[in-house]
């Protein structure tokens, strides 16, 4: 009986140290999502994941609209790596270091790859009725040559002789403002956004006034500011226009 007794005892035993390891290995894993939505034109690009492509409907490399859904386990202490490439160049456009402390930061992904930039943020084109015009702005690469150390700028959208359509407080790097709308006056005159410090009248980088001519068309307008280096000095852009690809 005594040695039945501790066969039963060594057998829970090591019952129990099973379950313990079974459990901390557990721990160490967990599911991780991310959902993509992109955008490209006119390159051909392709998504990898770890090495691998990542295949979108039975392709390995996309144009135009590029949506996808990665699932996966992510171990403790491994990192998973996702990145964008140019299918035809072979060269990496943008990387994401993805690990188990981390990936609720990289639950979406969004992008817009055009000529002359790759936009990492979310757009969605904003309800404009007829007869109206519509703008949104983002800065994505404030102080790239300005030096400018602010994370948004305020904005002033004025006709051609100084009356005021629109303001805006906070034109940052990350996402679109919200939509301004006013009448449309005349579809083939420009306007033009004068750039500010925030909450005030006064350049955000420089003495001089930053003002940037941009183009208007009906409905809405979603405009990607630019700094930019031209024969030595810096200026501001705002040449690109996301609503059109949407």
């Amino acid at each position: 009986m005594n040695k039945i007794f501790a066969l039963l005892l060594l057998t829970l035993l090591f019952s129990c140290t099973d379950n313990t390891v079974m459990e901390r290995y557990d721990a160490v894993q967990k599911p991780g999502e991310i959902t993509i939505k992109g955008y490209s034109r006119p390159d051909v690009l392709q998504l990898r994941f770890n090495g691998e492509p990542v295949t979108i409907g039975g392709k390995t490399s996309y144009t135009d609209k590029i949506e996808t859904r990665l699932q996966f386990v992510l171990d403790q202490g491994e990192t998973n790596k996702l990145a964008v490439y140019n299918n035809e160049t072979g060269s990496e456009i943008a990387g994401y270091n993805i690990s188990y402390d981390n990936v609720e930061d990289y639950k979406n992904i969004f992008f817009f790859n055009l000529p002359g930039i790759f936009l990492q943020a979310d757009a969605v084109k904003p309800q404009v009725n007829l007869g109206k015009i519509g703008f949104e702005f983002i800065f994505p690469n404030l102080g790239e040559y300005s030096g400018s150390s602010f994370k948004n700028v305020k904005g002033i959208l004025k006709r051609e002789n100084g009356v005021v359509l629109a303001e805006f407080d906070n034109i940052g790097k990350e996402s679109f403002t919200s939509v301004k709308i006013y009448n449309n006056f005349s579809i083939t005159a420009p306007v033009y956004l004068e750039l500010y410090k925030p909450g005030t009248t006064e350049p955000y980088a420089g003495s001089q006034p930053i003002k940037v001519k941009i183009k208007q068309r009906m409905g809405a307008n979603m405009i990607v500011l630019q700094e930019k280096s031209e024969n030595g000095v810096w200026v501001v852009k705002g040449d690109i226009d996301i609503a059109e690809y949407l």
